[in-house]
């Protein structure tokens, strides 16, 4: 299904606040291989062809959200 896992939406959330792969690798206790197979995936699932669009999309669908 094209819906986000948890992990999906908590990595998108991350990229969301401008953290790198490493960063979120670090932050999730995951591997830097698993969060770029988990940003492949978010943007396969939003249809998105780059991490900026990703987010953009996730925002605009009221996945994530931003704090100024």
């Amino acid at each position: 299904s094209d819906e986000l896992s948890r992990r999906e939406l908590e990595v998108l959330q991350l990229l969301a606040s401008g953290k790198s792969n490493k960063e979120i690798a670090r932050l999730t206790s995951i591997t830097e291989g698993t969060v770029k197979f988990h940003v492949t995936a978010v943007m396969g699932k939003l249809g998105a062809k780059s991490r900026t669009e990703a987010v953009a999309v996730a925002i605009r669908k009221g996945l994530i959200s931003v704090s100024g």
